[in-house]
């Protein structure tokens, strides 16, 4: 039946890109292959290459997969300070690999142009989601540096340090931040 093979097809190719987050947490960007993904998801190079056919799509395809887990848990979230701050600290604390995989990716964007449609992904979903604005920018951009100078901390910040700091970026009411 041609909708089993196409539901496999979809699996084999979630799998791939799982295999490839778990070889960036474990060995960043510079790790990833075809090779170490097919050892990582245990089956032939063959068939990542078959999915896969670049490295470039490999690494876009798990960019696109952490954005969207990360846009995703943001949505989840009341849009309150202390909701943000808790999402933070957590994204450094028991999902610090990932946090990091991520970082890495949306990093190599930077070096590889290939990558920057997804890279950017996420940020336009976020701000499509709680509004263009200048104090809704300001937040993102304080996120970002608090989970990169959480992840080069030798222990995480502190809840109470995290949420210090998005209260003061937080707006009120971000669907409805003005310029």
């Amino acid at each position: 039946m041609r909708d089993g093979r196409l539901a496999r097809g979809e699996a084999r190719r979630a799998a791939l890109v799982a295999a490839t987050l778990a070889v960036v947490e474990r060995s960043g960007v510079t790790g990833v292959s075809h090779r170490s993904v097919a050892l990582e998801a245990g089956v032939p190079a063959s068939s990542v290459v078959y999915y896969f056919p670049s490295v470039d799509a490999l690494l876009t395809a798990a960019l696109t997969t952490s954005a969207d887990e990360v846009r995703q848990a943001v949505r989840a979230l009341p849009p309150t300070a202390a909701a943000i701050a808790g999402f933070l600290v957590s994204a450094l604390t028991e999902h610090r690999s990932r946090t990091l995989a991520g970082y890495e990716l949306y990093l190599q964007a930077a070096r590889n142009p290939t990558l920057r449609p997804a890279a950017r992904q996420w940020l336009t979903a976020l701000l499509a989601a709680f509004g263009d604005t200048t104090r809704v920018r300001a937040l993102l951009a304080g996120v970002d540096g608090l989970l990169l100078q959480g992840l080069i901390a030798d222990t995480p910040p502190r809840y109470a340090d995290v949420l210090q700091v998005v209260s003061l970026l937080m707006p009120e009411h971000p669907e409805k931040s003005s310029q």
